[in-house]
């Protein structure tokens, strides 16, 4: 492990003058927003809808959405509590059992690189687990991925421009996106690949190489998932690193008295700490990772929601006033943010760019579970963007309209930029010493995002590249090198085509996903009838 750190500060050596030569690093930002502005663009291009403007990606991930929501029978909300049982380990004798006389044949099935489609999932010996979290580490590490500076910032922008109203419609989306996630992360252990080491390999990548190809459609399949596999190692870089940790530093910036503060033009040193902590825990692969996230979602989770809950105690008798201003501002025909419509939007985006449902990043963490039902991690999988959404971005919003009500956090239809201090100033407001919480909370939660993207960046890196420990490696050590470029320049634009390419995943797996939801469904009929049978 040492000798492993000691390499990665030596390739961080080089990058020091970089990040303080002034006025370098601006440069180069700005020479590649020139170079791929196009494709920025392009991705979050809008388009006319009524009195307002649409990104087209929005209309994908919520038309997605609501499509499997319909198709697998509001699974969203029936199949919520068997979720919850799953998580708690109720039916853990029927996973670690269930399937162990199934055998693996050859006549008249299509095979894939040697794999039988159908049996991936189960060929091991009988008796082994299959995989390698348990479905709460699962379930955590994904939610680490999610969970953060979109709950924080993201809220407040969102009520900036459409109102209270937005809250309900970000509540809505939050609902539908169950289902996509769902559908996406029960692929992901229908057709993930175990190596002899026992080591997972899951996630879009492997169910459009795969599914495709069992539906006759092999070419394409490959070609989607290289696509998805190149713009998700590109994600974890930027969107899933980079502005991790340039956020994080510009919170505790901020917090230390901000340009004129102590820690101003550190941000060096902050990327050298944070680049060591976050290789000491991805050099160890999911099994580290889950065994962080564990820990520290469920922590910072419950910190932001005290704090939260505080307030709103604290505040009990605004609540119904609140509750109605939430309600009149989704369906009143205000001017705020393109009327209706605009208010829809703008909750809609919200949800959707903070839970990533259908982008089909989760399904990579949910992949690692060990399960040999498919749709248990599925149903598994759901919850998260109701954790995600439901819970934590609408009490963000409860906060803010709240300690809004005389006007003096924001004026509701005028954007705003810094969400976090926006955000930050609310819950100062009864909390005099929040903003010291909340930068520790912004930390972690980017913390836990970049180690967390780490792996999905990992996986499409060794679909591309191979599974030797050279190109893992390799990848590892420029994950951390970007960790600490991130902390210590200024790459918006960067940054933006980091995201764009997030977004852009969803165009590959989306695909996917329509051609193979019957596959989700059988195995979602597989996984309910072994529970009736466990009953009887």
């Amino acid at each position: 492990m040492m000798k492993k750190l000691s390499a990665l500060l030596f390739l961080l050596v080089p990058f020091l003058n970089f990040a303080e030569e002034p006025g370098f690093d601006e440069k180069i930002d700005q020479a590649f927003g020139n170079a791929t502005g196009w494709f920025v663009q392009g991705i979050f291009k809008e388009i006319p809808f009524g009195t307002t403007n649409v990104p087209w990606v929005l209309i994908v991930l919520v038309g997605g959405a609501i499509f499997f929501t319909l198709y697998f029978k509001f699974i969203n909300f029936t199949g919520f509590k068997t979720a919850i049982n799953i998580v708690r380990g109720k039916y853990d004798k029927i996973e670690s059992e269930g399937m162990d006389h199934v055998e693996a044949y050859t006549d008249n099935v299509h095979t894939v690189d040697g794999d039988i489609v159908d049996t991936i999932r189960v060929e091991q010996k009988p008796g082994e687990h299959h995989g390698e979290v348990s479905h709460f580490q699962a379930l955590t590490a994904a939610l680490s991925g999610t969970v953060g500076l979109g709950n924080i910032a993201g809220v407040a922008v969102a009520i900036s421009i459409g109102g209270p109203g937005a809250t309900f419609w970000m509540i809505v989306a939050g609902l539908i996106g169950m289902a996509s996630k769902f559908t996406e992360c029960t692929l992901g252990v229908k057709y993930r690949e175990i190596d002899e080491n026992g080591r997972v390999y899951g996630g879009p990548m492997y169910y459009l190489k795969k599914g495709l190809a069992n539906k006759g459609a092999a070419g394409l399949g490959k070609v989607l998932a290289v696509l998805f596999a190149i713009m998700c190692i590109g994600g974890s870089f930027g969107g899933g690193n980079m502005f991790q940790s340039n956020q994080a530093f510009a919170m505790l910036e901020s917090y230390s008295g901000g340009a004129e503060g102590p820690l101003a033009g550190y941000g060096w040193a902050f990327g050298i700490i944070m680049a060591i902590v976050v290789g000491i825990v991805i050099i160890g692969g999911i099994k580290k990772i889950a065994s962080v996230t564990d820990k520290i979602v469920p922590f910072m989770v419950g910190i932001y929601v005290l704090a939260a809950l505080i307030v709103l105690g604290m505040n009990v008798t605004a609540i119904p006033t609140a509750f109605s201003e939430i309600l009149q501002g989704a369906f009143a025909p205000m001017a705020i943010g393109g009327g209706v419509v605009g208010v829809l939007i703008q909750g809609f985006k919200r949800a959707a760019f903070s839970n990533e449902a259908g982008i089909g990043s989760a399904s990579i963490a949910h992949s690692a579970v060990k399960t040999k039902y498919a749709a248990s991690e599925g149903l598994v999988a759901l919850l998260e963007p109701f954790i995600d959404t439901v819970i934590v971005c609408t009490m963000t919003a409860l906060v803010l309209v709240i300690m809004n009500g005389d006007g003096s956090i924001m004026t509701y239809g005028q954007p705003i930029t810094e969400g976090v201090q926006i955000t930050s100033k609310a819950f100062g407001n009864a909390i005099s010493f929040f903003p010291l919480i909340l930068t520790v909370a912004v930390i972690l939660f980017a913390f836990s995002t970049m180690i967390s993207w780490s792996y999905y960046g990992y996986q499409a890196w060794t679909f591309l590249f191979g599974r030797t420990k050279a190109a893992e490696y390799s990848y590892k050590a420029l994950f951390c090198v970007f960790v600490f470029i991130g902390a210590s320049a200024k790459l918006g634009n960067v940054i933006d085509f980091s995201d764009a390419m997030i977004f852009a995943m969803l165009v590959p797996n989306m695909i996917g996903l329509f051609v193979l939801a019957p596959v989700a469904k059988a195995e979602l009929k597989l996984f309910m009838s072994k529970i009736r049978e466990s009953k009887s």
